[in-house]
């Protein structure tokens, strides 16, 4: 049996879902969503996903690219994923090599990627040169056998909102997740400058929910929000949650995510995910008060090829 690795075709839509499922399922996946990410991609980002495939049958994925946004140029990203079951037969390898191949032809001078924090996966990278950066935590709250603490009295002033009041002008969201985004603890740090890509790819992603997106306003101007993403069917993706920084200290955060999670769970979604760093202490205290546990972790890793 032979594999080899080949360039995305959206009909290979659903199969990239149910590898990337499988090996990652703490993730929001659609067809949708991963046909519209390619199509949407800035050209800056030299976007390209990779299928690894054995005997017609997609076992392995990989998305790469260049973190166009970040203020160091040539921070190249490959994450690579193998279907547990098809694990050991070289599609993790070729994926990679495939990925720094095409990030090496583009200017790249690192390849990110993210490994899951077990002993086979730290191997695999360490094997091929990647060193050990940071890590990350997903973490998982039952909506269904779980309990969300109960919504609160909005102080004065405070007023929640949903995504969806925005659907005319969602210039404050935008300017609202660029400033957290900005200050997210990250070794491949994101600022956010252009406008048109972001409705592209944040505001008009299929994944993204308006309904379910909460935000917050303090006597008019956005405070606090929390974004969220959703497959249509039971998993609910705490895509971002943030506050700007005058705002922050009165727990604006947590009004702007309990609201969200009970209407997701009145919208028949059983379970929550999100993820954190490590070391965003701030957050992932927010997340342990709402009753979510760490269910996996991945760890940053790097390799030079500049």
């Amino acid at each position: 049996m032979t594999v080899l690795v080949r360039d995305f075709l959206p009909a290979d839509a659903e199969a990239w879902v149910r590898v990337r499922r499988a090996a990652l399922p703490y993730m929001v996946t659609t067809p949708e969503q991963v046909l519209r990410d390619l199509a949407d991609a800035h050209p800056d980002r030299h976007y390209r996903l990779l299928v690894a495939e054995e005997d017609g049958e997609v076992i392995g994925t990989a998305q790469v690219g260049i973190s166009h946004e970040s203020p160091t140029p040539g921070q190249g990203f490959c994450n690579p994923y193998v279907h547990p079951e098809r694990r050991r037969r070289g599609a993790g390898s070729l994926l990679v090599r495939t990925g720094e191949e095409h990030l090496a032809g583009v200017g790249a001078s690192a390849v990110y990627t993210w490994v899951l924090d077990e002993p086979a996966y730290r191997a695999f990278a360490g094997k091929r040169g990647f060193e050990a950066r940071r890590p990350a935590h997903f973490l998982r709250l039952g909506l269904v056998d779980g309990s969300l603490p109960p919504l609160q009295e909005l102080p004065a002033g405070v007023v929640l909102l949903t995504g969806a009041d925005f659907e005319d002008d969602p210039r404050p969201l935008f300017e609202a997740d660029a400033e957290t985004t900005s200050d997210e603890p990250s070794d491949t740090p994101v600022e956010f400058a252009d406008y048109e890509d972001w409705l592209a790819t944040t505001w008009r992603r299929p994944a993204f929910d308006h309904a379910l997106t909460t935000v917050v306003t303090v006597d008019g101007q956005v405070a606090a929000f929390s974004a969220a993403e959703t497959d249509g069917m039971t998993r609910y993706w705490s895509a971002m949650t943030g506050t700007r920084r005058a705002f922050r200290g009165r727990g604006l955060a947590k009004l702007a995510k309990n609201a969200s999670l009970h209407r997701a769970r009145a919208a028949g979604y059983t379970d929550a995910y999100t993820g954190n760093d490590a070391g965003n202490g701030p957050m992932l205290a927010v997340n342990r008060w709402f009753g979510y546990e760490i269910c996996a972790t991945e760890v940053r890793h790097v390799h030079e090829i500049g």
